[in-house]
C-alpha cells in the first residue's frame, strides 16, 4: 500500500460513510527522532487545530515502521507532541527490501522483538493515545503467529490488525481467516481481520470464520473505492447495493488527479493514477480493459480521457451477425 494510501485518497475514500478509521502509510524509523516535516509529509491532518482527521471526520491513526525499540519510542513521543491520537506499528510489511533492512514482517520471525518495541513505546505516549499494531501470520510459517500476537497484547498494544498470510506468502490467496480466529480466541483485545476481502461474500465470510467483529481494508478498498460504503450499506439495512460501475471509480480517479497534480508534477500524478489503476484491474473487467489500454501513456491530460471516454456498449452476436453480412 505504500505510495497510494495518502492524505488525498484516504479523503477520497471516506468521503461516503463506511470506515470507522485509518491509518497512513508508513513513517520508516531507523535509529533516529525523525522531525516534525516528515510526519507532516505522511500525515498532513497532523496540521489541522483539530484531532487528525480526514475532511470528512474519519480519525486518522499514524504509523511507524521500525525495529529499534528506543528509535520507535523517540518518534512515538514525537507523534504525541504533534498532535497524534494513535500510533499503529506496522509488523506486517512484506516487502522485501523493507525487510532486508530488518523491518515490517521481519521481526515475526522472534516475538521478544516485537513485544520489546511495542513495550517501548507503550512506555513513551503511556495512556495518553493507544498503540495498537499490524502482524501476519508469521514469516515463513505460522509457528510463532499466536506467539507474536500475545507480545503485542503483553506490551501493551489496545487492538491487533492481523493479516492472514505469512510473509512468504505474500498476496497469494488464500488468506487464512480461520487462523485469525485462532488468535482472536487467545486474546482479550479486539482482533481486526484483513486479507482477501474484496466483496460483501468476503467480508461476511471473513467475520464468520475469523470470529472477529471488525476487518480491515486494505487493496479491496482501492480496487472498490465504494466497499467500504456497500459493507456499512449491508449492515444497517441489509440491502445489496449495485457493483461499483466503471463511470463511478473514473469520476474518484479524475478526482484523484485533479488534487494531486495541484502539488505534484503530471509525470507523478500519472504514475500515481496508474498504480491506483492497477489496483482496480485486479477485481473489474473494464478497469482490467482500460488499463490495458492506458498503461503506456505517459501524458496525464490523455490518460484522463481515456479514462473519463464512455465504456463501449456489449454488442450481441445477432447485431456482429448482421453487421458482418451487409
Amino acid at each position: 500500500m505504500e505510495g497510494v494510501i495518502d492524505a488525498v485518497t484516504r479523503d477520497l475514500l471516506t468521503r461516503a460513510p463506511g470506515f470507522d478509521w485509518v491509518v497512513t502509510e508508513f513513517v520508516r524509523v531507523v535509529d533516529a527522532r525523525l522531525p516534525p516535516r516528515v510526519f507532516y509529509k505522511h500525515c498532513p491532518e497532523l496540521q489541522a487545530e483539530t484531532p487528525p482527521a480526514t475532511p470528512s471526520g474519519v480519525p486518522v491513526t499514524l504509523q511507524l515502521l521500525g525495529s529499534d525499540p528506543a528509535a520507535l519510542a523517540a518518534n512515538a513521543r514525537q507523534a504525541l507532541r504533534l498532535g497524534a491520537t494513535g500510533v499503529d506499528l506496522n509488523f506486517g510489511c512484506p516487502a522485501k527490501l523493507v525487510n532486508r533492512h530488518d523491518g515490517g514482517a521481519s521481526l515475526l520471525r522472534d516475538p521478544r522483538r516485537v513485544q520489546a518495541a511495542v513495550a517501548a513505546v507503550h512506555a513513551a505516549v503511556g495512556e495518553a493515545i493507544p498503540v495498537t499494531a499490524k502482524i501476519r501470520l508469521g514469516f515463513a510459517d505460522r509457528r510463532l503467529a499466536l506467539a507474536c500476537a500475545l507480545a503485542t497484547q503483553d506490551a501493551g498494544a489496545r487492538r491487533l490488525v492481523v493479516h492472514g498470510r505469512t510473509r512468504d506468502e505474500g498476496y497469494r490467496p488464500p488468506a487464512h481467516w480461520e487462523w485469525i480466529g485462532r488468535i482472536r480466541q487467545r486474546l482479550s483485545i479486539p482482533v481486526v481481520a484483513n486479507g482477501d476481502i474484496w466483496t460483501l461474500e468476503d467480508y461476511w465470510k471473513a467475520r464468520t470464520l475469523s470470529g472477529c467483529r471488525d476487518v480491515m481494508l486494505g487493496r479491496g478498498a482501492l480496487a472498490d473505492p465504494r466497499l467500504a460504503a456497500r459493507i456499512r450499506h449491508w449492515q444497517a439495512t441489509g440491502e445489496r447495493l449495485p457493483e461499483t460501475p466503471w463511470h463511478a471509480r473514473a469520476a474518484i480517479l479524475g478526482e484523484f488527479a485533479a488534487t494531486q497534480r495541484s502539488t505534484l508534477p503530471d509525470r507523478v500524478v500519472t504514475s500515481l493514477l496508474k498504480q491506483w489503476l492497477n489496483h482496480m484491474r485486479q477485481r473489474d473487467a473494464e478497469a482490467a480493459r482500460r488499463f490495458q489500454a492506458l498503461k503506456r501513456i505517459t501524458q496525464l491530460d490523455a490518460l484522463l480521457e481515456g479514462l473519463a471516454a464512455p465504456a463501449p456498449r456489449p454488442t450481441s452476436r445477432a447485431t456482429t451477425e448482421a453487421t458482418l453480412s451487409a
